[in-house]
This record gives structure tokens, C-alpha cells and sequence, in this order.
């Protein structure tokens, strides 16, 4: 009896204990996340090269005051 439980118990267990493909599927999102973001940013500045150019400025700009 005492077998039969313990080998019930590997048998429920072993699914739960299963990570296979977690750390692959991880990546996997991020990397659709990633396409997701670049693909709104490209909609977005689409036709507007002026836009980013001043964003970048901007930026730079402000970078230049806190440093000093």
C-alpha cells in the first residue's frame, strides 16, 4: 500500500515539477511584446522624421541640464 501511495504521488506531482519550455516560452513573449512595441512606435512616427529629430534634441537637451 505503502508503494502504491508513493507511486500515486510521483504520478500527481510530476506534471507540477514540469518547467520544460517555461524559460522558452518567457522569451517568446518578450519577444512578441518587443515587435508589439515597435510596431506602435512605427505607426505612430510614420512620415514624421522632423518629430523624432526634435524628440532626440529634446532629449539631449535635457541630458545637458542635469548634467551641468
Amino acid at each position: 500500500m505503502k508503494e502504491f501511495m508513493l507511486s500515486f504521488w510521483i504520478t500527481l506531482m510530476s506534471p507540477l515539477k514540469n518547467e520544460r519550455g517555461a524559460q522558452s516560452l518567457e522569451w517568446l513573449g518578450l519577444a512578441a511584446l518587443l515587435i508589439l512595441v515597435l510596431g506602435i512606435v512605427s505607426t505612430a512616427l510614420n512620415g514624421q522624421s522632423s518629430a523624432i529629430s526634435e524628440l532626440i534634441g529634446k532629449i539631449i537637451q535635457k541630458i545637458a541640464g542635469m548634467v551641468g
